[in-house]
């Protein structure tokens, strides 16, 4: 099978790839010559994952696989959710997301919190959405230096205790919610002949 993954995140592309069968031709943009990155205006992690699916397919023809993942926390409403790759403004920044998560979570005592992925995978045949979550919450500072994103902050339930940083690359692949959306993919495509 040939596949498009949507993504020019590096570290998102590791955990996808890590998943996939072997056998599979896997291209990133950069390899069927989208080099900008892709626009994701959605109001909803489910719009944006859709938007940039549907974009590279069009572009390159060859059955795509789009990302997107937020963190949601239960007391900020859900945020910063869909905005969680630019919550501390345009320039995406991670360390700058993870203070100003920290910040507004400083007096707060319900500290739940899901981590949610979805992919769109986009081919000859029309659109299909598979999520993956984890819950858990945000600890109180940094902890562990594996990882990208929220995971220095984010410790699941199942793994108390610990951040997704501070795991290692294979335990996060366990649990994560990306490989969450990953495994309900894949029994997808396994049952549908892909």
């Amino acid at each position: 099978m040939k596949l498009v993954l949507a993504t020019q995140n590096k570290n998102k592309l590791t955990e996808i790839r890590d998943m996939l069968p072997k056998e599979w031709k896997v291209y990133t943009l950069d390899q069927v010559g989208i080099h900008k990155e892709l626009v994701e205006e959605g109001d909803t992690i489910e719009e944006n994952a859709l938007q940039k699916a549907d974009f590279v397919f069009k572009k390159t023809g060859i059955s795509t696989l789009a990302d997107d993942s937020g963190l949601e926390v239960d007391v900020l409403f859900g945020q910063p959710g869909v905005h969680s790759a630019r919550y501390a403004g345009i320039a995406k920044n991670d360390s700058a997301n993870r203070i100003k998560l920290l910040e507004e979570m400083k007096f707060k005592t319900n500290r739940n919190a899901k981590f949610r992925t979805v992919l769109a995978f986009r081919d000859n045949a029309g659109s299909n959405i598979f999520q993956g979550w984890v819950e858990g919450y945000i600890t109180d500072k940094e902890y562990g230096v594996n990882g990208f994103g929220y995971d220095s902050i984010f410790s699941p339930h199942e793994f108390e205790g610990f951040t997704f940083a501070q795991m290692s690359f294979m335990e996060k692949q366990k649990l994560s919610h990306r490989s969450m959306a990953i495994k309900s993919w894949m029994k997808w495509m396994i049952s549908e002949k892909h």
